[in-house]
């Protein structure tokens, strides 16, 4: 089993559709056994996944989120319904990923995440990771991809420090091309206060006009940067505004007619495979 995080310390760079999609296509194309968990307090991959009126229903049925792998105390929810609940910490051991029509499971993502205390001394940064531990003991599945928040945190941290790679999906734009020479400040520091050594897989251009000198430039950038030198997926997604339609309507790129979309996924996919193999 292999744990991919997506990560990168800006927002609006399709992360969260790269992440539902290529778990999406590892399931659907590759018939690999895919966890996808939602690290973001905004729970933005759980929404491409699950309607408003499922998740809802879900959780109200007791099911597990990312919320009960980082808390390891009894805690308050409060419901619409029921008012404030108390409900006790759950074992890690005994939570169980929610199974997905879209071909993988997930440890979906909890706006309760936002009233848990992650700050020094709690060791909770740690907690995801023992939580794949317990996983990876069963061989359930062949790999487990993380998507985080756009900001440095607490949970940016535990799906580094819970990860074997990191994944960076960035947009051809001079801001964007700056923060991910941030995050790599951010993922070395992880690397050298926590001793847990991290690969980068790759960066995979997203949202591109090929035909535009940001993209070109982007590419350059990547190309000639030595920390960056090598890391360029061949493959990158289009720019769609069909695409982010899509995941509000829980619609994975598989699914739909935009045929470039799926040709640049299943490249995408490929390349990840091919990669994954040296990590």
């Amino acid at each position: 089993m292999k744990t991919v995080a997506l990560v990168n310390m800006k927002g609006g760079v399709a992360k969260t559709t790269l992440a539902t999609n290529l778990a999406n296509s590892l399931a659907r194309r590759h018939s690999k056994r895919i966890l996808l968990i939602d690290t973001d307090p905004q729970f933005n991959a759980t929404q491409c996944v699950f309607s408003p009126s499922e998740y809802v229903k879900r959780r109200s049925e007791g099911a597990h989120t990312i919320l009960n792998v980082f808390n390891d105390a009894a805690h308050t929810i409060v419901s619409p319904v029921e008012g404030a609940v108390v409900a006790p910490a759950v074992k890690l051991e005994d939570i169980v990923p929610w199974k997905s029509i879209k071909g993988f499971d997930i440890i979906p993502g909890d706006l309760e995440l936002y009233r848990l205390d992650m700050g020094a001394g709690q060791g909770r940064e740690q907690r995801l990771k023992r939580f794949l531990e317990k996983i990876k003991a069963d061989t359930k599945y062949d790999f487990v991809l993380i998507d985080t928040p756009p900001t440095p945190s607490p949970w940016m941290m535990s799906a580094l420090l819970a990860s074997d790679a990191y994944l960076v999906p960035v947009k051809p734009e001079p801001l964007s091309t700056v923060g991910i020479d941030l995050l790599r400040g951010v993922v070395n520091r992880c690397s050298e206060n926590h001793g847990h050594d991290i690969s980068c897989l790759g960066v995979v251009l997203t949202s591109v006009d090929a035909r535009t000198l940001v993209f070109d430039e982007a590419k350059a950038f990547l190309d000639q940067n030595a920390a960056w030198k090598g890391k360029r997926f061949a493959a990158h997604m289009p720019h769609r505004t069909k695409i982010a339609r899509n995941q509000g309507r829980q619609v994975m790129i598989l699914g739909s007619d935009l045929e470039d979309a799926k040709l640049a996924l299943t490249k995408i996919t490929n390349e990840f495979l091919e990669r994954i193999k040296n990590v």
